[in-house]
């Protein structure tokens, strides 16, 4: 089979062959690098979309507001102010002006996916005793369920809304001591009261939330915090997350309705996740130059261990660019092999260490999201970088003297 390939290829074969030994510590440590690389990205990818689907589970890509109340301070009638401290005033729920209109205002924007009205405010959830303060939010299910998916975090009962339901979280459930079908009565600040019958209990994996939210229909909640035909937000999904800033920038404008992001509102998310990316990212690079040098440091001693080997090619008329190809072919060839091993490794070691690591009641730890294509980039980097490697000892081999060389 030898006799169709070419030079470069038999010789580089034959040098790798020989040095043996070299040729499985470089590839050894291809191996290790490329299987680092493949197991950090794997996790890091896997993490990110378990705390993307935390947060994003439980909150819109865009809300939409109305401004906050500013007090004016008064003046007299030459112009001179009365009050020499203006203090922020105290705000209260407020219905977004026009809330329809501005809703179809924002339909027709094409990064939205879904839109959907809802009033949200304070209460008080009791049964007996036991009380705890809740936020009321009052949906229309079939709008408000395209963008925050209730009812797959249902775990008792059903995500039913009708005027004299509520559902809750599983925390407040237990704090209230009530399971579905038990009556919870609502008390706002204004003193307006209802007694609601619990249809369902959520379990949104955030204790805050279970403990906080309550939903209700969206009349329900519009009687019961004294807003009748009123939507103190509009909540909004759009097609790619990492541009909800610039889209709520966009709606800002056109509606004159203030536009909250999700990225504005988990800023700090944001920065960990950028220091993990770049920390990352550093490990990846460092661990990729100790590859590089590794490969160019065993085929720089293989030039010296061959110069004669080498020379006797040249004078027997192989050219400088067959010499170059031949090194070229071997970082190329041990970064391949090393990359085939480690990718398996990697994703062997991710998929171990995803089915070790359990949280304290035995479920997953995150879900394992896996890139198929992760194994060929890494294969595609690592033989990329072996060819880079051997560029300095190719160059220098071709440029060998053949007489010298052979003279030793």
């Amino acid at each position: 089979m030898r006799r169709w390939l070419p030079f470069e290829w038999i010789a580089a074969i034959r040098f790798l062959l020989e040095g043996r030994m070299q040729s499985l510590f470089i590839i050894a440590g291809v191996t290790i690098g490329v299987a680092v690389i493949v197991f950090m990205s794997a996790l890091l990818e896997s993490m990110t979309v378990n705390m993307m689907r935390r947060i994003l589970n439980s909150q819109p890509h865009i809300s939409m507001v109305p401004p906050d109340e500013q007090a004016r301070p008064l003046r007299l009638g030459d112009g001179t102010f009365t009050l020499a401290t203006v203090q922020r005033r105290t705000q209260r729920n407020r219905s977004i002006d026009q809330w329809q209109a501005v809703r179809d205002d924002i339909e027709r924007n094409p990064e939205v996916t879904h839109v959907a009205p809802t009033v949200t405010g304070s209460a008080l959830a009791s049964r007996g005793v036991a009380s705890r303060s809740v936020s009321i939010i009052g949906i229309e299910p079939e709008r408000y369920f395209s963008i925050i998916d209730l009812p797959t975090s249902i775990v008792a009962g059903q995500p039913r809304l009708a005027s004299d339901d509520v559902v809750i979280g599983t925390d407040l459930a237990k704090e209230l001591g009530v399971d579905v079908g038990d009556k919870v009565r609502l008390t706002a600040a204004s003193g307006t009261m209802v007694t609601l019958t619990v249809s369902g209990l959520f379990d949104l994996g955030n204790r805050f939330t279970n403990l906080r939210n309550a939903y209700v229909a969206l009349r329900t909640g519009q009687a019961l915090l004294g807003l009748i035909g009123g939507a103190t937000s509009i909540e909004v999904t759009v097609t790619d997350v990492y541009a909800a800033e610039d889209v709520a920038k966009t709606l800002q404008s056109s509606t004159g309705v203030e536009a909250d992001s999700w990225i504005k509102t988990n800023a700090q998310f944001f920065n960990v996740m950028n220091i993990q990316t770049i920390s990352n990212t550093t490990i990846r690079l460092l661990v990729g130059l100790s590859v590089a040098f590794g490969i160019a440091s065993v085929l720089i001693v293989s030039v010296v261990q061959r110069s004669k080997e080498i020379g006797i090619l040249r004078a027997m008329g192989a050219s400088r660019g067959q010499i170059l190809r031949v090194f070229l072919i071997q970082g190329g060839v041990l970064g391949l092999i090393g990359s085939l091993f480690g990718s398996s490794l990697g994703l062997g070691a991710i998929i171990g260490f995803h089915a070790i690591a359990r949280n304290p009641d035995g479920s997953e730890f995150f879900p394992l999201v896996l890139d198929w294509w992760l194994p060929v980039l890494a294969a595609l980097l690592a033989t990329l970088t072996g060819v880079a490697a051997a560029m300095t000892p190719a160059l220098r081999a071709a440029r060998l003297d053949p007489v010298v060389a052979i003279r030793g």
